[in-house]
């Protein structure tokens, strides 16, 4: 791949350039964005101008603390694949004049890598890391666009709504569980020209089919395994273990102490033993933030501690205990 010589802030055509900031300067005095633009560009525009977003003020926000951030993205449904997403867009990349961002569903920026003197450049407009790049907070962009269209999009310099990234270009495309074909988040290169290249949409799109391809073999092992487990189980007749909520100080499984939260996510799974998905769960059990992101955090620490407990963990998609318990 070959190294480029300058700063994205000196790239691209500079005709062009001024045609998309004057086009825009009469948006935002019109309400009316001109027809001149790339359909898919000027219904972005659009958007941006309904939600109205300042071009000159709208900043990524940092929704969640460092440690919430952290437990969130490990327990993300990207996070086993990142290494075919490293091996294809990453590796050797050093150099390369491309940033490499994967995003969840909401936009919200889950990793960035790639280019180091780019990624420093790139935190100048808070492109990093836990920073929500939505459209309907940054406006027009690769990765907050491909979210809300659902599909790949190329976005090129002062295509953005925001000026501040007027010197960049990118390339996204969503990925979807290759399930239930629900969008589980983005993949992103940014950069100079480069990014928006004529192979880079198709580099894009050959990772993302990648990614999908291993996650539905990963989905594929999970099946076979837990089909064997719930076989072995009715087999074997095994002694449940008891979930004590009554009358106790603090509640217990077996012989293990559990906090009041994760007492009563077990009972609703006790009591759900054909699952229950992640945002009716998140409702029963967050009534003031019933958010699927607060929850599969909980999800993560609960594992830890079932796994203390010698207990196996709870599945999800939808979530399940692993095997049943006697709930008092």
């Amino acid at each position: 791949m070959p190294v480029p010589q300058h700063d994205p802030r000196g790239s691209g055509d500079g005709s062009l350039r001024d045609r998309l900031v004057r086009a825009q300067e009469d948006a935002l005095a019109t309400g009316i964005v001109p027809l001149s633009l790339r359909p898919v560009v000027r219904a972005s525009w659009e958007r941006a101008i309904r939600g109205s977003i300042d071009p000159d003020r709208a900043l990524p926000g940092m929704g969640l603390d460092e440690d919430a951030f952290r437990e969130y993205r490990a327990s993300h449904a990207l996070a086993p694949v990142m290494p075919v997403i490293r091996r294809l867009l990453v590796d050797g990349a050093d150099e390369s004049g491309l940033v490499v961002a994967v995003g969840d569903a909401d936009g919200r920026l889950l990793w960035v890598e790639g280019d180091p003197y780019l990624r420093r450049r790139a935190e100048d407009m808070l492109f990093v890391a836990g920073a929500d790049w939505s459209e309907g907070t940054i406006g027009t962009s690769a990765p907050g666009t491909a979210l809300t269209l659902d599909r790949a999009v190329q976005i090129r310099g002062a295509e953005h709504f925001n000026r501040i990234v007027h010197p960049w270009s990118c390339t996204a495309a969503p990925v979807h569980d290759p399930e239930t074909g629900a969008l589980l988040g983005v993949i992103d290169i940014t950069g100079t020209d480069l990014a928006v290249a004529p192979h880079a949409l198709s580099l894009v799109s050959a990772t993302v089919a990648a990614v999908e391809a291993e996650l539905r073999i990963a989905s594929l092992e999970t099946t076979v395994r837990s089909t064997i487990r719930r076989s072995r189980m009715r087999a074997v007749p095994v002694e449940r273990t008891s979930l004590a909520v009554l009358g106790e100080q603090r509640p217990r499984l077996g012989a293990h102490e559990l906090s009041p939260r994760h007492a009563e996510i077990l009972t609703l799974l006790a009591w759900h033993r054909n699952g229950i998905g992640a945002e009716r769960l998140a409702a029963l059990v967050y009534e003031g933030d019933p958010s699927p992101v607060t929850l599969r955090a909980e999800m993560t620490r609960l594992r830890r501690v079932l796994e203390a407990a010698g207990e196996p963990p709870p599945e999800s998609r939808p979530y399940r205990l692993g095997r049943e318990l006697d709930v008092d």
